[in-house]
């Protein structure tokens, strides 16, 4: 089983676009497609834990994110929500439903906080202030920067300081509503494909 997880600087980057068009763009490797949601306010959910609960999407016409990854083509498509410091209490359950798929695709940057993807993927846009923590202290840990680009225009001169040290990972750009390009996809499968034979030496 492969684990690739998709992450942004920010809300309305593309996640779940770029989510939605590698499931598109690979279909071979029967997705489970996961959203990671954090909030403030408890839940109140079938039952579940007050503070987390897990719930799968049937509805592939919907107009949830959820239901965007099952009309791309996922076998199964969860939402996790969770608050913040609860995510540990919550991941016994998300581990579980990793395990289960053939292959899955998670929408988050906390996830990296509990486990090891084969894949991490962080969508950053050079023309957006605002930088999440989560985003910030995982940087280091990406295979490659999906970077939002317009053509004709050069990004702010702190995008580089920004970068740290993450400034040698490839860089693949995108041009929205282009979230998806022939390179993201080769780039994809080479990882993936590389990191399942080393698993089988």
């Amino acid at each position: 089983m492969a684990v690739i997880v998709i992450g942004g600087q920010s809300r309305r980057v593309g996640k779940t676009s770029l989510v939605a068009g590698i499931i598109a763009a690979l279909p071979e490797y029967r997705w489970s497609a996961f959203k990671i949601t954090q909030h403030s306010h408890g839940l109140a959910d079938g039952g579940q834990n007050a503070t987390w609960a897990i719930s799968e999407e049937t509805d592939r016409k919907g107009n949830s994110d959820t239901s965007r990854f099952l009309a791309a083509g996922a076998e199964h498509a969860f939402l996790v929500r969770t608050s913040p410091e609860c995510f540990a209490e919550a991941m016994p359950a998300v581990r579980q439903k990793l395990e289960e798929s053939t292959n899955a695709i998670v929408e988050s940057n906390s996830l990296l906080r509990f486990l090891n993807p084969d894949l991490y993927l962080l969508i950053i846009d050079p023309a957006v202030a605002d930088f999440k923590s989560s985003a910030r202290e995982f940087m280091d840990r990406a295979d490659a920067l999906i970077v939002h680009h317009t053509p004709g225009s050069d990004h702010p001169s702190s995008f580089e300081h920004l970068l740290g040290s993450a400034a040698n990972r490839p860089v693949l750009r995108i041009t929205p509503p282009a979230y998806v390009t022939v390179e993201i996809v080769e780039f994809v499968r080479k990882v993936l494909a590389s990191r399942t034979a080393a698993d089988r030496r």
